[in-house]
């Protein structure tokens, strides 16, 4: 598949090793132009779990009506399988499709608006992702 010269590649894709759920894997991405995305890959067993587990909590609660149901929080992507290639091919698929930044999440600013002193103070910082990077995640490059 051809991608646009318009569009960023990435530079490094850090995959979390779970674990305590090998059906879900947190993804780092860092893009040529310096901005760091994040989002959950998911396969649909992990999306049966949830469902399931709603469905138990639904039994125990009073005045709720047991059903199957999973409300997701942040960007989750599905996918068949959690291996590298996968992941990445998803990545690169969504990057050519030009949808990245509709199904990840933006965690930093990118060098220019910093630069300018753009920031809308609603991310984190280079700092505190770099921490995340180094420190406290268990991934796979």
């Amino acid at each position: 598949m051809l991608i646009p010269s318009d569009v960023c590649i990435p530079t490094r894709i850090l995959i979390e090793v779970r674990a305590d759920d090998p059906e879900a894997r947190d993804v780092i991405v860092e893009l040529d132009n310096g901005i760091i995305y994040t989002a959950v890959f998911i396969t649909l067993n992990y999306l049966k779990r949830q469902m399931e587990l709603t469905y138990q909590l639904t039994q125990q609660i009073e005045d709720t009506i047991p059903v199957r149901f999973a409300a997701l929080d942040t960007p989750h992507i599905v996918v068949e399988m959690l291996d590298r290639d996968t992941i990445e091919d998803t990545i690169d698929n969504l990057l050519a499709m030009d949808i990245f930044e509709s199904y990840f999440t933006q965690v930093t600013d990118s060098p220019e608006e910093e630069a300018q002193g753009k920031s809308n103070g609603q991310r984190a910082t280079q700092e505190v992702a770099a921490v995340v990077l180094t420190e406290v995640l268990v991934v796979e490059e």
